[in-house]
């Protein structure tokens, strides 16, 4: 996991007006809202800054409308962090003008650092999902079901196998049951295990977690708990929102639009073009853009649920003017189509994001009213990418959002193609190496001006000597898949070249070759015998390499009784997910899959070798060629406590190219001169 630097802030006024703790709350906030909805604008501002302590006691929502839009201001206007920090202040310094006495508005400053609250309905909502999910699981049950009205949630999660557990049912399979410490008292070691395995495994699954640390869970942090399961569960509820999963989505697509627009929208977004496509069909003439201020008089659910369930239709709803009514009968309606849950009649007056959110995904599953027209549907699975081209898509997705870049990507493809987030990704591999004085921000109308962007990325690129032959600007902003991945490959090899030099020790020059000696010296250093000749190695499909490998490096992590022999598939496959999450579990933050292993991608062996390798660094001096451990391990060991070592994210996947450590070495060291190339 990577190590949290700060937050930063260009404006350096602004920075030195907020504490660190307030700025990555703050970020959190801002980036939860872009997320979300794609972009920040000042509209956005006054139901996200109405929710938090002490404006929400202070002002209204239009009282904070009427304080940060004035007069014939455009509320679609895009806001970067900075601006969104310029507005909090600006309301802070109006609430303490309204409170008026000193002594009040000390308090109120005071009040205003504690951005992290718990919201009640949302626990109790959790609660009851996570009641209701996890019932039958055999270690789980003895726990539940948790009663909401106390603080028994925030205690459970201590250990980390809730949260482990959760992330397996949003997406099964994500973390191997057997790699989980599981038992009623673990020590110390056993649940920071526990909680880095769910960290990193989050972050496989999409969630982000860049100020969120094993120590937070193991406190049992309140917001950053319910933070970390909001996330779990949206991932879970919009897991269908995909042309691959749902090919009746392209219904959605109107003639004029281009259906790549479709594929690129995020998941939430692709829930409102769904919604407002219904609300259309049943002639309710608003667009809904939110799940927050949009919902609060419950129009729009009476009108969405009359044309997705009209058997159950009740007049009366669309008819009342009091909000409170009809979102008591918006959920009657929701409840005879089996669909009750989520939220209540004051979470949709009161405007709850998540919880709309998350009751609006519902119906999509229960009922998406959609036509199952064979045509449409035929087309749609023709776009759908080779797997091995998705398998990419979705590694490198996953890769670039656990960076804290400021940007979520939604579809590697076609996101890259503005050249602001391969821009994005070299400044925070390569800090300093971007000019962003040349460069423009999305959205972006002017082709000329996402060729710019792209240029320079290129070029950035062939300074730190990265193997660009043929691969050009127009190439990216055309969308060539083929050159995307081989281009976002050598960003990833660097990134972990880079965190390897930071490690070393020695003036040994690390390349492939080095690392895949350093992994057969640590097994042979163990006893052991197994061996690979590269990275091709079809020896690697049994998994028993890099058991031996991460049993090299922390003793007593494998439980050798439940390794099998990885002759057949099943058993090659058994060992592959034991195998990633036991890395995950000693600190790698990886995003590989189970059918890597098993198939030898020889890039994917490199990575995972190294990412391994970067563990053990963290923990010890490197030795020298020649230096033998003492430990012995016998196959029966069990799982035993180990340190935790947060590593940042590497990966795995595309076009191999030459690059030393000390290539990359010397280009960070030259990047001063980096301005000057990409103004050329």
């Amino acid at each position: 996991m990577s190590r949290f630097e700060g937050v930063r802030v260009s404006d350096q006024s602004l920075q030195s007006q907020f504490s660190q703790a307030q700025l990555r709350s703050l970020k959190s906030r801002f980036l939860h809202v872009k997320k979300e909805n794609g972009q920040v604008t000042i509209g956005d501002l006054p139901p996200l800054l109405a929710n938090l302590k002490p404006f929400n006691v202070i002002f209204k929502e239009e009282e904070i409308r009427d304080i940060l839009c004035e007069p014939g201001t455009d509320e679609s206007n895009r806001l970067d962090f900075d601006g969104f920090l310029r507005a909090y202040i600006t309301l802070q310094t109006q609430a303490t003008k309204k409170i008026g006495n000193s002594k009040n508005a000390s308090s109120f400053l005071k009040a205003s650092t504690t951005l992290h609250t718990v919201q009640e309905s949302e626990k109790e909502v959790y609660v009851a999902h996570i009641n209701s999910y996890l019932r039958e699981d055999p270690f789980m049950k003895q726990f539940l079901p948790i009663d909401a009205s106390t603080n028994a949630l925030f205690d459970l999660v201590k250990d980390g196998v809730l949260l482990c557990k959760l992330i397996n049912v949003a997406v099964p399979n994500t973390i191997d049951d057997r790699a989980i410490n599981t038992k009623k008292e673990l020590n110390l070691w056993e649940r920071s295990e526990n909680h880095t395995l769910c960290l990193n495994s989050a972050k496989a699954i999409g969630c982000t977690v860049v100020n969120v640390g094993s120590q937070d869970l193991a406190d049992g942090k309140p917001h950053l708990v319910l933070g970390l399961i909001s996330q779990i569960i949206k991932i879970q509820l919009l897991a269908d929102l995909s042309l691959k999963k749902t090919p009746q989505l392209l219904e959605l697509v109107d003639e004029d639009e281009d259906i790549e627009e479709l594929v690129t929208l995020s998941p939430e977004k692709v829930l409102l073009k769904w919604m407002n496509f219904h609300l259309k069909k049943a002639g309710y003439t608003k667009t809904v853009t939110n799940f927050s201020a949009d919902l609060k008089d419950g129009e729009a659910y009476a009108y969405l649920l009359n044309v997705l369930a009209p058997e159950h239709c009740n007049p009366a709803t669309v008819e009342t003017k009091d909000p409170a009514e009809r979102a008591r009968l918006v959920l009657e309606h929701a409840e005879r189509m089996k669909c009750k849950g989520y939220l209540t009649p004051k979470d949709i007056v009161d405007g709850s994001n998540n919880l709309n959110l998350a009751f609006v995904a519902q119906l999509f599953h229960v009922r998406n009213g959609l036509s199952n027209d064979s045509s449409k549907v035929s087309y749609a699975e023709m776009m759908q990418d080779d797997e091995q081209v998705s398998r990419e898509e979705r590694c490198f997705r996953l890769w670039i959002n656990s960076l804290g870049i400021s940007t979520y990507v939604n579809n590697v493809f076609e996101d890259v193609r503005y050249g602001w987030i391969l821009l994005e990704i070299l400044d925070k591999v390569s800090p300093g190496s971007v000019n962003w004085r040349l460069t423009t921000k999305p959205p972006i109308k002017m082709p000329f001006r996402k060729l710019e962007n792209c240029n320079q990325a290129v070029r950035i690129g062939k300074f730190l000597r990265f193997s660009l032959v043929n691969i050009h600007g127009s190439d990216i902003v055309e969308g060539n898949k083929k050159l995307i991945l081989a281009f976002l490959w050598q960003l990833m090899r660097f990134h972990m070249l880079q965190l390897l030099k930071h490690l070393r020790t020695r003036s040994h020059e690390i390349t492939d070759d080095y690392i895949l000696r350093w992994a057969n010296r640590k097994i042979k250093s163990t006893g052991r015998t197994s061996q690979m000749e590269n990275f091709k190695d079809k020896s690697l499909s049994s998994g028993i390499f890099f058991l031996e490998l991460l049993t090299a490096v922390e003793p007593r992590v494998v439980n050798w009784n439940l390794v099998t022999k990885g002759i057949s598939d099943d058993e090659k496959k058994l060992n592959a997910t034991y195998i990633i999450s036991v890395a995950r579990k000693l600190g790698c933050s990886i995003f590989l899959l189970p059918e890597d292993i098993m198939e030898v991608h020889p890039k994917m062996m490199l990575v995972l070798t190294a990412s391994i390798m970067h563990f053990y660094l963290q923990q010890t001096e490197d030795e020298p060629e020649s230096a033998t451990s003492s430990v012995a391990v016998t196959p029966e060991a069990s799982p035993a406590p180990s340190f935790n070592g947060d590593i940042d994210d590497i990966m795995m996947i595309g076009e191999h190219f030459n690059m030393t450590i000390d290539d990359a070495a010397s280009d960070t060291t030259c990047a001063s001169n980096l301005e000057d190339i990409s103004s050329l």
